[in-house]
């Protein structure tokens, strides 16, 4: 039993060191800021940290196939545009637009995922390219900033919960628990990290490859156009910017990273890269609490980002020191 605690203990060592920074980190924040723990800060924090982790809760699921995904950051974009044409209305127009939204996130993921199978190119130049056309459709749409969305919809879901618990951390609750663990307890996701460990392995072993390819990057591009839904929701509006894509795209990298998943796939949980996320969202409030210049948070997320693939270098580097001991 003992030895049980000490493999899981191991194997969650990411996500612990996640949480801890991020505790460290946000305690440091909330005894420095002029206003200390209140809701409306709560909430604030809340809104700015949920959407870069639900965009790394999809970078996630790429980097466990041993992929990544460039285009998570401009189907996030996509669906922030097109939800400021389609949720709005009545409360049923505005259901059927965020169902609409959802589902063209998703179609993304899925084109992603056919051109990688089928067309047998690498996942970084397959989302590299498709991503360049989810923006020019982002852009289409919303040449200029503008649009809106259903006030209603918006102020329950970026708003405090009775007792002051910022809604949208419910929001990523409910997305962790209908999206992530049904994924991580289910054969495809046990074929994702098998996938991620061996591809040679995988094939031999029988594991439908193609269909785990499909069915993670559907998720993924699912989950990008949820972050990109709720952005519009916070902003009431939509706005097709290739630095907001980028931004999204590099820190929801970075997240997964701090988060301990492997970027050479086989290991790693979405609840380590939501936690990644948090620590940096909270690196930037706390260069705000701090008055240090905005140009600095680039230097901390980077400093961040080398000590954790460093960590993760070292790691690979035990395994395959392991490895050479039975040649």
């Amino acid at each position: 039993m003992q030895g049980d605690w000490g493999w899981r203990l191991r194997e969650q060592r990411g996500t612990l060191g996640a949480v801890a920074l991020f505790t460290a980190l946000f305690s440091l924040y909330i005894a420095k800021h002029p206003v200390g723990w209140d809701a409306a800060v709560l909430s604030t924090a809340a809104n700015k940290g949920v959407l870069l982790a639900i965009v790394a809760m999809a970078q996630t699921l790429a980097v466990l196939t041993g992929g990544i995904d460039l285009s998570a950051g401009m189907v996030f974009v996509l669906a922030n545009c097109l939800a400021s044409h389609l949720v709005v209305g009545s409360g049923l127009h505005a259901t059927l637009g965020v169902v609409v939204v959802l589902a063209a996130g998703a179609l993304c993921g899925l084109v992603n995922g056919v051109i990688i199978v089928y067309g047998r190119l690498q996942p970084i130049i397959t989302t590299l390219a498709t991503g360049i056309v989810y923006f020019g459709l982002a852009l289409g749409l919303r040449p200029v900033p503008g649009g809106e969305v259903h006030a209603g919809l918006a102020d329950a879901l970026t708003g405090s919960l009775p007792g002051g618990a910022p809604a949208m951390l419910l929001v990523l609750l409910v997305v962790v628990l209908l999206v992530w663990v049904p994924f991580r307890r289910s054969v495809t996701g046990r074929a994702a990290l098998a996938i991620g460990s061996s591809e040679t392995a995988s094939y031999m072993s029988g594991v439908a490859m193609g269909r785990t390819i499909l069915v993670t990057y559907t998720l993924a591009g699912l989950l990008s156009a949820i972050g990109g839904l709720l952005l519009t929701f916070v902003t009431y509006s939509g706005e097709a910017s290739s630095a907001i894509g980028g931004v999204y795209t590099l820190n929801s990298i970075a997240a997964v990273v701090i988060g301990g998943t492997a970027l050479a796939g086989g290991s790693g949980s979405a609840i380590g890269s939501i936690f990644g996320a948090f620590v940096l969202r909270t690196i930037g409030d706390l260069l705000f609490v701090f008055d240090l210049e905005p140009l600095w948070q680039p230097l901390f997320q980077g400093v961040i980002l080398l000590v954790a693939v460093s960590f993760g270098s070292i790691g690979l580097l035990r395994v395959g020191n392991r490895l050479a001991l039975f040649r």
